[in-house]
This record gives structure tokens, C-alpha cells and sequence, in this order.
């Protein structure tokens, strides 16, 4: 099963801390992962940033909340107990306790109103059952999805030799071909409205790559990757980049598997988003920068 979003470990995290004794979050997360019967590879999932698992950033949001409530109080470095509060909530036997509950207490209230979700309607919805961090993450997500699109959308409408240069670009940027000239020259040869040549592998020119990138339309099937597995062996090439503006049918990527040749395959979708990885054709708007409480400063806790 997938990981429950973060309000359903409060009631099972405030059940688990019932005894009044003294807690870390690490004490708590493999009882509540066991009481909600998840796999190892349900406790491994990260979020998109790959900086924590989900595991841990809904049980640690859900600690924080029966906190900012009062049912919970921090007694040391990354140490909480159950508060007289939350033992008086427990004997209420609620049947759930998520933001809507937690509403009852003016602590709580006062928390929300310094959110962004303060404003939000009362009734529970998806995107409040996700953390803030989630709910970050996912905004993030959403924005590059859309940039992405719009990025594929102009490089199918730009000219050939735009999109030669843009290839050199972006090869440049994350570290083939040498010099922006150097790759220039090695590219761009073939006149033909694609880009098709050989470039460096890497500053030194230790090796080459054979490079084709087309903006095709519709899928690109396997007689177009043969063909281009074809011409890399009358190049005497051992590597290739085969860049497309669509997509590649799953013949042609499984296709490649099955041969000696190395040939990386680069559809639309990927090719913009390296776009967006290596800055190429972007502009930074801003920058928003994260920040969590430095346990080492408050030491003495």
C-alpha cells in the first residue's frame, strides 16, 4: 500500500506516545510504518527532491501539528511527549484527528493563520492532505511541467539552424564537445534540416559521439534508430545521440538494448527538460530557499 497522507498518523501517532514517555521521531516511524502494515519499499519512496522519504516528512508533519495543537511539547533536541491535552483528546475517543479537529484549539488557529492555507475553505481537500513540503514540491513540479511544454513547443517552431545551435548549447553546457566552436564546427554538416555529426565526448577529445537530432512529428519507429545504429558503424563510432522533437516507439528503445552499439535516445519530453536542467532557453524568476531550525545552535537543549 502506498504511504497514508500526513493527517492519517495523527491519531496513531498520538496513540503511540499515549504512555507519556519521551519520544524522538525516529522512535516512532517503524511502529506507525508497522501498524500501517507498508513495505520496505513503501518506507524507502523518497519525494521528488530525494532529500527524505515520504515516510518521514508525513509522520514529522503530523508530529508538528498535534504540537502547534498543544496535545504534544518538546522536551529536548528532537524529543516530544504526550501534553496533558493530548492525554484528554485520547480520552475523548475521537474517531480521527486531522486539521478540521485540530481547529477546536486556538494555538492551532493561530498556526494556520501565519500559513499559506490559512485562507483555505473548510472543507478537507487533496491538496491539504499533503504536507508543506509536498505541497511545495508539487507546485514546483507543475510549474516545470508547464515550462517544459511551452519549452517543446518553440523548439518545434524555431528554425533548423536554431535548433543546431541549441543542440551545441545544450551538448556544451552539460560538458560535451569542448568549446562552444569546437562543437560547432563538428555539427550542422548535413544541411538537411536536422543536426547530424560527430562531437567530442568530453573537453579532451578522449572520445566522439555521433549526433542526429530531427524534428520529427510523429513517433520515431525502429527503421529510424536502425538506420542511425547503421550509420554510426560507417562512422566508425561506438556511441551516438539520437535527439527527437516527439516521442520513440517502444521497438525502437528496446531495439537499442539488444545491440552493441551505444546509443542514447533523447524524445521530446527529455530533451526539454535538460533544457531546463543546464539553463538552456530559461531565466531564473526566483529563488525560494528552504530553511529548518539548526539543532547543533540550540545544543544546550
Amino acid at each position: 500500500m502506498a504511504v497514508p497522507d500526513f493527517q492519517s498518523f495523527m491519531l496513531p501517532l498520538l496513540k503511540t506516545v499515549s504512555d507519556g514517555k519521551e519520544y524522538s521521531l525516529g522512535e516512532v516511524v517503524d511502529t506507525l510504518a508497522n501498524q500501517f502494515g507498508l513495505t520496505d519499499e513503501d518506507k524507502r519512496e523518497l519525494l521528488p527532491s530525494g532529500r527524505k522519504t515520504r515516510l518521514d516528512d508525513r509522520v514529522g508533519w503530523a508530529q508538528t501539528y498535534l504540537r502547534k495543537a498543544g496535545l504534544f511539547e518538546r522536551t529536548g533536541r528532537g524529543r516530544f511527549r504526550i501534553t496533558e491535552r493530548g492525554h484528554h483528546v485520547l480520552g475523548s475517543t475521537p474517531a480521527t484527528i486531522n486539521t478540521r479537529f485540530l481547529r477546536q484549539f486556538p494555538e492551532f488557529v493561530e498556526f494556520q493563520s501565519l500559513s499559506r492555507q490559512s485562507n483555505r475553505p473548510e472543507q478537507e481537500s487533496e491538496e491539504a492532505s499533503q504536507t508543506p513540503e509536498e505541497t511545495l514540491e508539487s507546485s514546483y513540479q507543475s510549474l516545470r511541467c508547464n515550462l517544459a511544454q511551452e519549452l517543446l513547443e518553440r523548439v518545434k517552431n524555431c528554425s533548423p539552424r536554431f535548433f543546431e545551435n541549441l543542440v551545441v548549447d545544450l551538448l556544451v553546457s552539460m560538458g560535451y564537445g569542448g568549446s562552444k566552436n569546437d562543437a560547432g564546427q563538428a555539427v550542422g554538416q548535413s544541411g538537411d534540416g536536422g543536426v547530424d555529426g560527430i562531437i567530442k565526448e568530453d573537453k579532451l577529445g578522449l572520445d566522439v559521439v555521433y549526433l542526429q537530432a530531427k524534428r520529427w512529428d510523429g513517433t520515431v519507429g525502429r527503421p529510424v534508430v536502425q538506420a542511425f545504429a547503421g550509420s554510426l558503424e560507417g562512422q566508425r563510432a561506438r556511441k551516438g545521440v539520437l535527439i527527437t522533437t516527439s516521442q520513440f516507439s517502444q521497438d525502437a528503445r528496446d531495439y537499442i538494448n539488444r545491440i552493441e552499439k551505444k546509443i542514447v535516445l533523447i524524445d521530446g519530453e527529455q530533451l526539454a527538460q535538460l533544457m531546463i536542467d543546464h539553463g538552456i532557453g530559461v531565466a531564473e524568476v526566483a529563488t525560494y530557499i528552504v530553511k529548518r531550525t539548526d539543532l547543533d545552535y540550540f545544543g544546550e537543549e
